[in-house]
């Protein structure tokens, strides 16, 4: 199960993309298996600074939080290792989601707020605060942005059952 479909994961977000598109840059599963879990987590994706105006704020705490050797003493009034850990156990960090498909410094940060999604999205920088060039601040439905990862997950599903697996490949090479 872990070998399901070499590919790439992209994120566009206006009119920008997140992770590596290249045709083999991961296995495929662990984005199949984070999609499965955002979806089951619908509503749990909060924080309370989710609504802070300024996305570039939110992303530069979260880098220096989790990455940073020297942080601040809190973020929006948060102690620094419990904002670091709201957004493990809230799920917030979206992306990178545990493969290789976001070595291009890519991340993606999702927030529920009812009816509404927000996801904020920017390369890091190499002082490691984010890219101001890169950052995208994006509110949509929710409705509308679970839709996108079931119809996702269902379309990747039905292409990969559609393929020959390992075994049927090698009665094929092996005359069987």
């Amino acid at each position: 199960m872990s070998l399901r479909g070499i590919g790439y994961f992209v994120i566009h977000i206006l009119s920008a993309s997140f992770g590596v598109c290249d045709p083999d840059a991961t296995m495929l599963a662990c984005s199949l298996d984070a999609v499965e879990k955002r979806v089951k987590e619908r509503g749990l994706h909060t924080a309370p600074f989710s609504k802070e105006p300024d996305a570039g704020t939110i992303a530069d705490a979260y880098c220096r939080s989790i990455y940073a050797k020297e942080s601040a003493d809190s973020y929006f009034g948060i102690s620094t290792n419990a904002f670091a850990s709201l957004f493990y156990s809230n799920g917030l960090q979206m992306a990178p989601d545990g493969d290789e498909a976001f070595d291009d410094g890519s991340f993606v940060l999702q927030f529920d707020l009812g009816e509404e999604i927000r996801l904020i999205a920017f390369k890091r920088l190499p002082n490691g605060d984010h890219d101001p060039a890169t950052l995208k601040d994006l509110w949509m439905s929710a409705d509308l942005f679970y839709a996108v990862l079931e119809r996702w997950r269902e379309d990747f599903l039905a292409q990969w059952r559609m393929l020959p697996k390992v075994p049927e490949l090698l009665n094929a090479y092996l005359g069987g």
